[in-house]
């Protein structure tokens, strides 16, 4: 997938990106991580990294290509905000190791 990587090295490439059938389409692609070594941002890097991972999408049929990041990365998000489109979504989790703190009766 990371056809990029010769000319950077291991400083830059998709390190998981998941082709999955979601509740809505098939197939989605979620770009789970993405990382930039310092030594190599500023040259266009993570926006060639993105469009490689979009065009692989697109050459299986993906309808959607998304992923998250931290709302405090503002480095990351002005390059986001450039390529592709916020649409307001806040992500929560829930704790699986729940433990009720009222004890049904």
């Amino acid at each position: 997938m990371c056809e990029h990587a010769p000319k950077w090295g291991n400083k830059a490439c998709p390190e998981r990106v998941v082709l999955r059938t979601s509740a809505w389409s098939a197939d989605a692609c979620y770009l789970q991580d993405l990382f930039v070594d310092e030594a190599v941002r500023g040259q266009g890097v993570a926006r060639a990294l993105i469009e490689q991972v979009a065009q692989a999408a697109r050459e299986r049929g993906a309808p959607r290509f998304y992923w998250l990041t931290h709302q405090n990365n503002a480095t990351a998000r002005t390059l986001y905000d450039k390529v592709a489109q916020y649409k307001g979504f806040i992500r929560y989790d829930y704790p699986m190791l729940y433990k009720p703190t009222v004890t049904p009766p």
